[in-house]
């Protein structure tokens, strides 16, 4: 019986010796954001080839709307379940599933979609999968990293969302010019499917802190009764409508620019809004830095305040010289991404101790479906105004998203501390 128990002992102390996981705060903060960036490329590699599917299939801007947004709306049905699992059980084979079906749908797309159903069910399906990995991941992050600098983590992470949206617009743009649009698809796939090779084998198993109180899975009523979560939540909300909204949209802004100036463009459309996704993440660390040091709300509420000023202003501008457009397009785009790494950190430290997962269902829950409608309102705009060939009609979709986050700074009066009636 001893020898048998000292065997099964060399056995295990075998296999955890020779699997190398990550062992220090770097590496494991290294390797959540490049697996985050290697699950993002699907996200928007549609949105990169958005033209080319409007003529491809005949699309409206609606359809596009909707298809775009679909991926949203995926993502928000499956996140409350898969999100508030983390207060029960490890984040880590949530994310491994999540990047499966990743790698499946976007493999799927490559070989079956042909039209506006098909890809409308298989976004939606992506969208799902997509739920799996990318709170889940932050929520990896906060249970084997915290101490003073977890705020510096979540604004690592936060932002590495927007190098995955950098590359999805590059490799999209680039692989659908050489080999086609399934060729995108199927690397979007491969590298979901590295993400479930590196998580599985690089990461350690840990169980999550148990929450103070019990409740049922989907129970999120102590989460929605605190004000000052519900303030980050709500404005990250329409943060979420406006940021997805954009870069639904970005490209096919930027090829209407391109065509109004004559067709030539130096900077290809798909080029410059990776080059916009790649400014996005330095102003989402920059803007976690800054809330960190001036105070959270009013810096988050300053810069949604002049994102919707500039919303109006680069809506409208779609038939200025290219370049301008371009430099206009991305100083928005620095804008709406400013607030991004704050806000989830303001839920993140607002949460009550142990329901971290649950807090986090509610904050995806409210950004995406703000990332669903964003979209598709920005799609029914252009189709309402003119199409997108219209110069007012491009100006009145953007300024769906200006009047969007325009109420930000309202939700946000939710997090100030509430007065005490004095005794």
């Amino acid at each position: 019986m001893r020898g048998e128990r000292v065997r099964q002992t060399s056995r295990a102390g075998w296999s955890v010796g020779r699997m190398p996981h990550v062992s220090s705060p770097l590496a494991l903060i290294v390797l959540m954001c490049v697996c985050e960036v290697l699950t993002t490329l699907d996200a928007f590699a549609f949105a990169s080839m958005l033209p080319h599917f409007q003529t491809l299939w005949s699309l409206s801007a609606t359809e596009l709307g909707w298809i775009s947004g679909i991926f949203f709306a995926g993502y928000t049905l499956a996140v409350p379940v898969l999100v508030s699992l983390t207060d029960r059980v490890d984040a880590k084979p949530i994310y491994i599933g999540g990047a499966a079906v990743i790698a499946l749908s976007s493999a799927s797309f490559a070989i079956f979609a042909d039209g506006f159903w098909t890809a409308l069910i298989l976004r939606f399906i992506a969208g799902a999968g997509f739920a799996g990995t990318y709170m889940p991941g932050l929520r990896i992050l906060i249970d084997r990293y915290s101490g003073p600098n977890q705020p510096r983590a979540i604004a690592y992470y936060t932002a590495f969302f927007s190098l995955g949206v950098a590359n999805s617009y590059l490799m999209a743009g680039s692989l659908n010019a050489l080999f086609g649009w399934q060729a995108v698809f199927w690397a979007t796939a491969g590298a979901a499917t590295a993400a479930v090779f590196m998580v599985t084998i690089l990461l350690r198993g840990k169980q999550p802190v148990p929450a103070e109180t019990t409740g049922s899975l989907l129970d999120f009523r102590p989460i929605l009764r605190n004000r000052a979560v519900m303030g980050y939540v709500l404005g990250y909300a329409v943060h979420a409508w406006e940021l997805l909204a954009l870069r639904a949209w970005i490209v096919g802004f930027l090829v209407f620019s391109a065509m109004s100036n004559g067709g030539s463009a130096p900077l290809s459309p798909t080029i410059a809004a990776a080059f916009g996704a790649l400014l996005a993440v330095f102003a989402s660390i920059a803007g976690g830095e800054l809330a960190n040091r001036y105070g959270r709300r009013r810096v988050i509420s300053f810069i949604m305040l002049m994102s919707a000023v500039s919303a109006c202003g680069v809506g409208f501008s779609g038939t200025l010289p290219y370049g301008w457009v371009i430099v206009l397009t991305m100083f928005y785009i620095v804008l709406v991404q400013g607030e991004s790494a704050a806000l989830t950190t303001g839920t993140v430290q607002a949460a009550p101790p142990g329901r971290q997962g649950a807090t986090l269902a509610v904050h995806s829950i409210f950004g995406f479906t703000g990332g669903f409608f964003g979209p598709l309102v920005f799609g029914i705009a252009l189709d309402g105004f003119g199409g997108v060939g219209n110069e007012v009609a491009w100006g009145a979709a953007f300024a769906t998203m200006g009047l969007a986050v325009a109420f930000g700074p309202i939700f946000l009066l939710l997090t100030r501390p509430s007065r005490k009636a004095p005794s």
